[in-house]
């Protein structure tokens, strides 16, 4: 970024998504961001705190959706996926905010008990779909390293000096792009084949508004002992 190159968006794992730093560094510099974050995630905002799991177990049935995270092996990854919109910062956003941050969930269409948990921070007006696509995104970057080892020796290195292992990687990184290129030549099929999106008690946080779901004030339960954690 700091070489100007143009940066839409950012994503990662577990590891940097639960670093509020990291986060917020990212939102000061006007960069949206789709990263994951462990299940135990506090969601704090001035319409209260919650946990990030139990807050996906009171989002509505119709709040899910089933959308492609991207092309994969065996062709469009799909999941389905739920997101509402976070409460503006009065303290960090301007009025009106040009960003609004999400909470969301992927669940498994053949194992729904699989769920993974992100937090997002994207431009007014952004689509769901989009938000997906961001999410979905590591899966190339980590099929690209791991096709680089296989084909290209990307790890096999043996040496002393950070010169030595540069130009080992520079050489096999090369190596992976020339192969890359010439796997995009050759395929001359169609791609984008139209997909569909189905549509997807107790008083809950989740509030529809316009096209989107929204978190309002929380409900807590009393039966509810859980010990939240950061």
């Amino acid at each position: 970024m700091a070489a100007g190159l143009p940066v839409a968006w950012v994503t990662a794992d577990e590891a940097y998504g639960q670093d509020w730093s990291f986060r917020r560094l990212l939102e000061q510099l006007d960069v949206g961001y789709v990263v994951a974050v462990p299940k135990s995630q506090q969601i704090k905002s001035l319409a209260g705190i919650w946990r990030i799991d139990q807050l996906i177990e009171e989002a509505p049935k119709d709040a899910w959706q089933t959308l492609s995270c991207g092309d994969g092996a065996k062709g469009p990854r799909v999941y389905d996926w739920v997101a509402a919109k976070l409460p503006a910062n009065i303290i960090f956003d301007p009025d009106p905010p040009t960003h609004h941050r999400w909470v969301m969930a992927r669940r498994s269409l053949s194992d729904p008990s699989e769920l993974a948990y992100y937090l997002a921070y994207a431009p007014a007006g952004v689509e769901i779909a989009e938000l997906a696509r961001v999410a979905g995104s590591r899966w190339a970057i980590e099929e690209c390293f791991q096709a680089a080892k296989n084909q290209c020796g990307l790890d096999e290195y043996e040496v002393r000096r950070y010169v030595g292992w540069y130009r080992h990687i520079t050489l096999a990184m090369l190596a992976h792009a020339f192969l890359a290129a010439l796997a995009a030549q050759a395929q001359d099929t169609a791609k984008g084949a139209a997909e569909t999106t189905p549509p997807a008690s107790f008083p809950s946080p989740w509030q529809r508004s316009g096209a989107y779901w929204t978190l309002s004030c929380p409900i807590p339960d009393p039966t509810r002992t859980d010990d939240c954690t950061h």
